[in-house]
């Protein structure tokens, strides 16, 4: 199960790795959210889905926990070992694995997870499984993208990259495995009942979006995060050849311009539009 997102991943793990203290920065206030809603607390059994390079992990194990994290990349679990050497790194997809088995010890009281849970095949699937971990009183919070239209960071600067494609990507279907899985918030609330969670919540929570890092206009920072994309990535393998090295460099300092011309007080900055999810 979850091939495609297996490779995805597997491809694009180290342009994520790679980039980790930008996505971090930018990403800070949806992590502060996550925390605070989820009461992490010394003594907690902690598991991270999706846990990419070990942000959450990281905090939570500053703030007493004994963390667990699943990643189905391969490339992102041993980022995450390395930033939290005591930290428990199951490389596996949730959706089937067993949870337990692979991270002996006691049910899980929180599970966690920062734009990690929208890429399961079977959703459903992977949240009856994640549920199944838990022991009573336990709380799962996420955050998860709202709907493209909401959020440039699809967009700005890639759609440059996008245009150059040949053929362009077709757009995945509503409710796809992917960054917008979970648009829809009344089909997010039935999965999660559905898969035997109570007490749901999912509210808006929108945040800046702000690429400038150490007094940068975050430009670089911008145009960085798009070539470690899927996105990026396929542009490059695709258009770069064509172009050759001083047409590709033409194409990247395009994207540079738009960037500019999108700064707002003097950095490139931009909302993001999330549903920070809960539920027991």
């Amino acid at each position: 199960m979850n091939e495609q997102m297996r490779q995805i991943w597997a491809d694009g793990a180290a342009g994520w790795v790679e980039n980790e203290r930008i996505f971090d920065a930018v990403f800070a206030p949806v992590t502060a959210a996550i925390l605070d809603h989820a009461d992490v607390r010394p003594g907690r059994r902690l598991l991270d889905v999706g846990c990419g390079s070990g942000t959450l992990l990281a905090a939570g194990a500053a703030a007493g926990a004994n963390v667990v994290g699943i990643d189905i990349s391969e490339g992102m679990a041993a980022a995450a070992q390395r930033r939290v050497p005591d930290a428990t790194i199951v490389v596996g997809d949730a959706q089937v694995a067993d949870l337990l088995g692979e991270a002996p010890g006691a049910p899980f009281d929180r599970v966690l997870s920062r734009f990690g849970v929208m890429f399961f095949d079977e959703p459903a699937a992977a949240f009856a499984n994640i549920r199944r971990s838990t022991g009573p009183g336990a709380r799962m919070t996420f955050a998860c993208w709202r709907g493209r239209e909401e959020n440039p960071m699809f967009t700005l600067g890639t759609s440059l990259l996008v245009e150059r494609l040949d053929p362009p990507p077709e757009p995945p279907a509503p409710g796809a495995p992917g960054p917008h899985a979970f648009a829809d918030p009344d089909r997010l609330r039935a999965l999660l009942a559905g898969a035997g969670w109570t007490d749901i919540t999912v509210n808006a929570f929108d945040f800046e979006c702000d690429y400038g890092i150490d007094g940068s206009d975050g430009v670089e920072e911008r145009l960085a995060t798009i070539l470690g994309t899927t996105t990026g990535r396929l542009a490059r393998a695709q258009v770069e050849p064509r172009l050759g090295p001083d047409g590709w460099a033409a194409a990247l300092d395009e994207v540079r311009a738009e960037l500019r011309r999108h700064r707002v007080r003097g950095t490139v900055r931009f909302p993001g539009a999330t549903w920070l999810v809960t539920a027991e």
